[in-house]
């Protein structure tokens, strides 16, 4: 179907928009297959707002009939007239609320319609990042950052004891894992197929991370399919075994409860068993996912949206939400796994039920808490890339709607939203630590929901392929890395360090992510200036001690933060 048989009408002229915290602007709204267009061409300013149209989450609209009576009719009686206008709110995946008044019912209900129609369009490849053109990028260009191959060959601590496998090249043996696969080098191919057929969605155990110092892994899956009878699978059992020496110990990370892994049993999956897999010890840490996961995020945004300024309200519906409970867990989960790493010396397998939720996000973490690469920016991507996209994460059907939307949940979950959320928190606790700034973890959370880019689109590469995502879109990541506006997604104190990184979870520890959650107040226009103000007090250090570097020791960022420690106290109040 054609883009303009969803638009009924296109172009309105003498439209207000009404923005949070700005006054009215008067101007013309136009509707395109792809966007939502406002220009104020007033004459003391030329202002315009772009809307990709798959930010829309919900659309509420309102018309009423205004009675009046001119002066004079051509009858030379008076004669009773209507009028009619509209009012649209428009809310956002970002959580950005907007108001259009409309003049003209009929026009109000028109856009309302297109808008709702060309925001739900369910087809990948009539999505904007197939239409997306960049200056900077080409289709030519290499898409993504990295690949397992290049993970395998770059790095050399794999390869005694690790092999490269390509089984599952064609997608036949589990669709949501990439091509290519990690597993240890005693496992033959056939052996894979076999654990996989054992563990739910075809997902067998493969490596994701191997630590620099001890040269410990990370290994995660989904639940094994052992069911009421308790069926076993050799195979599955022996590449596990090939992981660790035999005088060794690896732990397993459950992300569900003992008692969900019993309950699991029931629909035929499971857990691993003792007496099967004996060098291995089975640690439950409860986590929540799904419907729980998405109801939770529509609870915090309504309780940030509160008018009220009631604060026994407002700390209610915080404490109601259940939000940093769920931070609190996925990071303290993800600290076990490092500390298990890092500290004890053993190998870890993490697997919930589908592996592609809970698991990703603790290995993911546990990676930040562990690896200096995955703390830069690039290494933050290409973790992003590695764990995330590649590791099949539905993007597609979790990121679908988001806080606002009135539709019946279906799949959707904000996993990728409290891995970032859980990133901000170790961020603001290490401030030095990190290349990057909270920009790059906002932008993150608006491409997510809605991006120009192809790298969120799909729920796996096996679908990426089908619809030739990477031939005909670009990468978010390549994009990231080359635009012009980089130096803001940059964190100006950045200093490496070679250490682990130990996030406390202690209540008075974790905040909420006022960044994201307050995104469009008054607030975030504070947080603005503070990070501009940062960024002068950094870049006149530099050129204050610049002249001094060819006869002293450079000096380090530490310096510097000395001199912004107080303004960042300021905004975490604020």
């Amino acid at each position: 179907m054609e883009f303009s048989e969803h638009i009924k009408t296109a172009n309105v002229e003498d439209v207000v928009l009404k923005l949070p915290f700005q006054p009215p602007m008067r101007g013309t709204l136009c509707v395109t297959g792809h966007h939502l267009l406002f220009s104020d061409r007033a004459e003391e300013r030329e202002w315009q707002l772009l809307l990709l149209l798959r930010n829309i989450d919900a659309v509420e609209k309102s018309v009423e009939n205004l009675l009046g009576y001119p002066q004079h009719s051509k009858a030379g009686q008076s004669q009773r007239t209507t009028a009619s206008s509209g009012t649209i709110i428009i809310k956002c995946k970002d959580l950005r609320i907007l108001q259009l008044d409309i003049p003209g019912m009929e026009e109000c209900l028109n856009i309302a319609s297109s808008i709702e129609a060309l925001s739900s369009l369910e087809s990948i490849t009539e999505m904007y990042p197939f239409f997306h053109r960049p200056r900077e990028l080409s289709l030519n260009d290499p898409w993504g950052l990295s690949s397992p191959e290049q993970d395998y060959v770059q790095t050399e601590r794999l390869w005694d004891r690790w092999r490269l496998s390509k089984v599952n090249s064609d997608f036949s043996v589990c669709p949501s894992y990439p091509g290519a696969v990690i597993v240890p080098r005693t496992v033959d191919d056939d052996a894979l197929m076999k654990a996989a057929r054992f563990r739910q969605g075809g997902r067998f155990p493969v490596l994701c991370y191997c630590h620099h110092r001890n040269s410990m892994v990370i290994m995660r899956c989904s639940q094994p399919m052992t069911g009421a009878n308790r069926k076993r699978c050799r195979e599955d059992e022996l590449l596990l075994q090939a992981v660790i020496d035999e005088s060794e110990l690896g732990y397993v990370i459950d992300t569900r409860s003992a008692q969900q892994a019993q309950q699991a049993r029931m629909t035929g999956g499971g857990f691993e068993s003792k007496s099967f897999y004996r060098p291995w010890r089975r640690i439950h840490r409860h986590m929540e996912r799904g419907k729980v996961l998405q109801e939770s995020l529509i609870k915090l945004v309504e309780a940030c949206g509160d008018p009220s300024h009631n604060m026994d309200r407002w700390l209610s519906k915080l404490e109601n939400s259940k939000w940093l409970s769920h931070v609190h867990s996925a990071l303290s989960t993800a600290g076990l796994v490092a500390e298990c790493v890092e500290r004890d010396g053993h190998s870890v397998l993490v697997h919930g039920s589908d592996g592609t939720d809970t698991t990703l996000l603790v290995t993911s973490l546990a990676q930040v808490i562990l690896d200096p690469a995955s703390r830069t920016f690039r290494g933050f991507l290409q973790l992003l890339e590695r764990e995330w996209v590649q590791a099949g994460h539905p993007f597609q059907q979790r990121c679908a709607r988001s806080a606002h939307s009135h539709a019946r949940l279906r799949q959707e979950c904000p996993s990728f939203v409290l891995l970032l959320d859980c990133v901000w928190q170790i961020w603001r606790q290490f401030p030095l630590a990190l290349e990057f700034s909270e920009a790059l973890l906002l932008r993150l959370a608006q491409e997510a929901y809605a991006s120009d880019y192809g790298t969120f689109l799909c729920n796996n590469e096996q679908e990426r392929c089908t619809l030739g995502v990477k031939e005909n879109t670009h990468c978010l990541f390549q994009f990231l890395l080359r635009c012009s506006k980089r130096e803001k997604y940059i964190n100006p104190l950045y200093e490496p360090t070679e250490l682990a990184i130990w996030p406390s979870v202690q209540p008075q520890s974790l905040q909420l992510w006022t960044g994201l959650f307050l995104r469009w107040t008054e607030h975030a226009e504070t947080m603005a200036e503070a990070r501009e103000e940062i960024w002068t007090i950094v870049k006149e250090h530099r050129e204050r001690t610049g002249a001094e570097e060819t006869t002293h020791t450079p000096p380090t960022h530490r310096d510097t933060f000395t001199a912004v420690e107080n303004l960042m106290d300021e905004l975490t109040i604020l």
